[in-house]
């Protein structure tokens, strides 16, 4: 049995910020994602029916690139910090954490990546 204080055993663990910038992290993306998405919704309702023309016409323009562009963004890190806290949380063996972790990482870098090059190659194909 340990005289050690609950303060005194946890000190040197670790600091206690990192998590705090993690979970404002995942909330600021959570709201970021909010009229994000509705605009994409609307933009893409909006859209439905439309010729491949004035689909591609409306990718080229600046402001829908930017706005698409953005929201993969957004999207794809919102995805990457909850995937890391389930991962974090229910993954108890440190070696299979940190290979889930670095597969979710290249898995989720790898889509992104070719999400908004794809974006880019049709807002540019004109």
């Amino acid at each position: 049995m340990s005289l050690l204080t609950p303060f005194k055993r946890a000190s040197g663990l670790g600091s206690t910020s990192d998590g705090v910038k993690h979970w404002w992290m995942q909330r600021m993306t959570a709201v970021a994602l909010i009229p994000l998405t509705l605009w994409i919704v609307f933009a893409v309702a909006a859209h439905a029916g439309e010729s491949y023309a004035t689909v591609a016409a409306w990718f080229a323009q600046p402001f829908t690139t930017t706005m698409l562009t953005l929201f993969v963004f957004t999207a794809f890190l919102h995805a990457s910090q909850g995937l890391t806290v389930i991962i974090e949380d229910y993954i108890h063996h440190d070696g299979v954490k940190v290979a889930v972790l670095i597969g979710m990482k290249l898995v989720l870098v790898l889509l992104s990546t070719s999400s908004i090059l794809s974006i880019l190659r049709t807002a540019f194909a004109g």
